[in-house]
């Protein structure tokens, strides 16, 4: 398994969606490839966690947004 780079920047003080919108910014700037799969990949995942953050926040959880 290939480990992260050490100098990589973990964002946690960002909400999901403006974590997504940087992971795909820096995909556009990335050749095709696995790199670049890899941070579309989490870009879609910090989506699904930041409609799922969106129907936690919201006053009855089980109505769809």
């Amino acid at each position: 398994m290939e480990q992260e780079p050490f100098n990589q920047v973990y964002r946690f003080d960002q909400s999901p969606s403006a974590q997504a919108a940087r992971l795909r910014k820096e995909a556009r700037g990335t050749p095709a490839g696995v790199k670049r799969e890899q941070l579309l990949r989490r870009a879609r995942q910090m989506e699904s966690r930041a409609r799922v953050e969106g129907r936690l926040k919201s006053p009855d959880p089980g109505t769809p947004t």
